[in-house]
């Protein structure tokens, strides 16, 4: 979560100030975009416009060069990381206050409420762990195996957000904006591919907290919605927070399993998400978990994966201390990078792949399983 705790760069602050201006030219369309849909001409046209793309398919920071391989040497030298993980941590918990996410109070919240309880009704005692799940990441050593690094998702998730939408007004509308894009571009591709396949079932797998699965709930009020994770203690605090909201019509469904063999069904979904998992995986994980979507969805499904954007113009332009200090707390964020979605979502039988900034930092790539595989 380092890369969105740090101050602007000046490239950053440049590409806002542009920005700005486009919204002030486009006035209530550009607000408009997050909630109403679009022809996909339009859509197509107010993105691009909105969210700047690089020159380049990858950052450089990303290639097999000389100065990323040094990088790479000097996080692998463990003083020198331990410096780079604490200077994340503080970094990214004093952007989040200076925001207004009062990061401590939410974290002592859940630590000190009684979510301990939910863990027994979540865990499956009997799952193996990946072997790359059991690495540091995110500053935690433990990586998403702790109740702090569970306490803590929630913030850091809005203080990303923050991040990703600087010039949104409140953390509210810039959730809002970065989520309402995103299920805009799943809806619009749903609509123009799945030959009038109704999602009735929904499974976000990599579901963290649950906070990507409540917005899906939200936004498909009729569908059964299960989120799916590897680590007990974030599905617990999932479950924890969705039990202090008011009943669903269909309530959310949580299940601790590995998202490369998730054990459900085969074609019993219409659309399968994953938002913000990619780029903590290798990218033998990456087709591992696009191949076992293909399974879990029906002729006509629909796959959403929301993630890093490789060809953001403002993470192409990140500074050197800046991606080393993104490199030192996701440790797979290379591979992620050099990784072909695309390609890999072709070779497991995938069509109709789009990919669209959904915000200035962010992708949402989606595409369907043919109507005709059996």
């Amino acid at each position: 979560m380092a890369l969105w705790a740090t101050s602007c760069s000046s490239s950053e602050k440049l590409f806002l100030a542009s920005s700005a201006a486009t919204r002030r030219r486009m006035g209530s369309r550009r607000r408009d975009l997050v909630h109403v849909g679009m022809t996909d001409q339009a859509e197509t046209e107010t993105i691009s416009i909105a969210y700047k793309e690089g020159d380049r398919e990858r950052p450089k920071w990303a290639d097999e060069t000389p100065f990323s391989r040094l990088v790479e040497a000097l996080i692998s030298f463990k003083p020198f990381y331990s410096l780079l993980k604490l200077g994340a941590r503080q970094v990214l918990i004093s952007t989040a206050e200076g925001n207004n996410i009062p990061w401590r109070e939410m974290t002592k919240e859940i630590l000190e409420s009684d979510v301990y309880k939910e863990l027994n009704t979540i865990q499956n005692t009997s799952l193996q762990y990946p072997d790359y799940y059991l690495s540091p990441c995110h500053a935690y050593d433990e990586g998403n195996l702790s109740w702090l690094a569970a306490a803590e998702a929630e913030v850091a998730t809005m203080s990303m957000t923050r991040r990703a939408i600087p010039y949104a007004p409140s953390n509210e509308e810039a959730t809002q904006e970065m989520r309402g894009n995103w299920v805009q571009a799943i809806k619009q591709h749903h609509m123009k591919h799945s030959g009038n396949v109704t999602i009735q079932n929904i499974v976000d797998i990599g579901c963290s907290v649950g906070l990507s699965t409540r917005f899906l709930a939200d936004e498909f009020p009729s569908a059964k919605v299960t989120g799916l994770d590897l680590s007990p203690y974030f599905l617990s605090v999932a479950q924890y927070k969705e039990k202090k909201r008011p009943p669903r019509k269909n309530p959310i469904r949580w299940i601790h399993a590995a998202g490369e063999n998730t054990g459900l069904p085969s074609k019993s979904f219409d659309l399968v998400s994953f938002s913000y998992v990619f780029h903590e995986c290798p990218e033998r994980a990456i087709i591992a978990l696009v191949n076992e979507a293909f399974r879990l969805l029906r002729p006509g499904g629909t796959l959403a994966i929301t993630d890093l954007a490789p060809k953001s113009k403002i993470l192409q332009e990140l500074s050197p201390a800046l991606f080393t200090l993104m490199k030192s707390t996701e440790p797979f964020l290379n591979e992620y990078c050099l990784t072909d979605l695309e390609e890999r979502l072709r070779e497991a039988g995938f069509v109709n792949m789009k990919t669209l900034l959904t915000d200035p930092r962010h992708m949402t790539m989606t595409a369907t399983v043919p109507h005709q595989h059996v």
